[in-house]
């Protein structure tokens, strides 16, 4: 501990400025009136948008309303020493294309080894090509597909974390198969399914973005909101109204806001996420720490608790129907400074705790305050405390958020992180509706590309 607060006093200095930002210093930086697009948010997928744009031609500015780029992909250092991806936190789902097009200048971190967890099994790989096969998977609970191929309980309710994480569902709602599918879709460098942190935080890989957008020309500004659309007579975009009433006119809109104003939407969120500083490692009872304390293969990966059966999160969303937090939440515990040093004080950690279920509106008239904020947090850690005794002694600072939060710093429509439902009736065709899964709008020369 005293290591950790002598490299936490180290710690405490500016942050080099973003490249993205060097570069538009240097190209000039000033607002201008008239650009050919206009990108409503600097979410990543706002960067992406404006990066392609910029390499066609295509004369581009971002608008953010944060003080920060990247949307939910950010490294904030909401607590002094500490640097945290304090929404998304895990690199697997951007297309590979995307790095080599853009030239992306990102570095993920891997476990050295994953012999020393599930391995590399071809019955494994067998398995993995077949499942998205099977009609099954889209439509059943994940419970039934998990019964099918597997015996163990405590495999199968870990298993089943992936398919309800960030989702309003049971592991024995239909359906609930597909979120499970969607997250072995990705890879990184070659390996299908594979997640990784990124060196730096997640804000590495937006700055990696901005950076390829800005180095071609695009302007990037943050703090600054963007208030109404203009659109003119005949129904065509001409550009935006920011918040302090600057026009900004353009040919066409791209919008990283999520459609939250369409009124069947389902965004209802079960997630609260707990960035936490500590001041050592957990030390977990199946798997005790070695004496210098230096990171082992578990801390490396995601920790799945109260896990042990599905019925454990059936309950827990049972909990959140009926407007209460879970009594016994599902958490994914992962340590990225364990590979990462740099994000926290030598001797220090920065823990990542993804829960659920928390429900957007408590139930008896009560609200998000912080007074309940800390009551769930506290419990929280009283269930990590159990896997890990110590772990709330070593706990230095936390930084709670809930749905309302995430939807209120993040813009996330009620706290959801896929910015809606993952169900079948909000997928690929018809996603956010069907009318417009094409990400065209009915108004011309608007479109959204979040």
């Amino acid at each position: 501990m005293a290591a950790c607060r002598r490299g936490l006093s180290r710690a405490l200095h500016s942050s080099p400025r973003p490249a993205w930002k060097r570069a538009q210093s240097e190209a000039g930086g000033r607002l201008k009136s008239e650009y050919d697009a206009v990108v409503i948010g600097a979410g990543h997928n706002g960067l992406v948008a404006a990066a392609y744009l910029q390499r066609l031609g295509v004369n581009t500015v971002v608008f953010e309303r944060r003080h920060v780029i990247g949307g939910a992909a950010v490294t904030e250092e909401i607590i002094p020493g500490f640097k945290f991806s304090r929404a998304s936190y895990l690199l697997s789902l951007l297309r590979p294309q995307i790095y080599t097009d853009l030239e992306l200048k990102v570095s993920p971190i891997h476990v050295p080894s994953t012999h020393a967890l599930l391995g590399k099994s071809a019955n494994g790989r067998t398995l993995g090509a077949q499942l998205p096969q099977y009609y099954e998977v889209l439509t059943a609970p994940i419970s039934k597909v998990l019964d099918h191929w597997f015996e163990s309980e405590p495999l199968k309710a870990t298993l089943a974390t992936d398919a309800v994480i960030g989702a309003m569902t049971s592991p024995h709602t239909p359906g609930s198969g597909y979120v499970l599918l969607h997250h072995v879709m990705g890879s990184q460098e070659g390996t299908q399914g594979a997640w990784s942190y990124v060196q730096g935080g997640m804000g590495a890989l937006s700055d990696a973005i901005a950076s390829s957008a800005t180095a071609h020309g695009a302007s990037i500004f943050t703090e600054k909101t963007v208030a109404k659309v203009q659109v003119n007579s005949e129904g065509h975009v001409q550009g935006v109204i920011l918040q302090d009433g600057q026009e900004v006119r353009s040919r066409v809109v791209l919008s990283c806001a999520s459609p939250q104003r369409i009124s069947q939407l389902d965004t209802q969120s079960p997630v609260t996420k707990i960035n936490v500083a500590v001041d050592r490692l957990p030390n977990f009872r199946a798997a005790p720490n070695v004496p210098r304390g230096q990171p082992q293969p578990h801390h490396q990966c995601s920790i799945h608790l109260n896990c042990e059966d599905t019925l454990i999160l059936h309950q827990a969303f049972e909990d959140a129907k009926s407007g209460l937090p879970s009594q016994r939440p599902m958490i994914e515990l992962c340590i990225p400074s364990s590979l990462d040093p740099t994000l926290a004080p030598p001797g220090c950690h920065v823990v990542s705790l993804f829960t659920q279920y928390t429900p957007y509106t408590l139930a008896g008239g009560k609200t998000w305050d912080e007074q309940e904020k800390n009551i769930y947090a506290d419990k929280v850690f009283d269930c990590i405390e159990a896997y890990a005794p110590g772990f709330k002694s070593s706990v230095l600072a936390r930084d709670i958020l809930t749905p309302p939060d995430l939807e209120r710093v993040f813009g996330l429509p009620g706290g959801n992180i896929f910015h809606g439902a993952m169900s079948l009736d909000q997928l690929y065709f018809a996603r956010p509706v069907p009318q417009h899964s094409g990400y065209r709008c009915p108004i011309q020369g608007l479109y959204l590309c979040g």
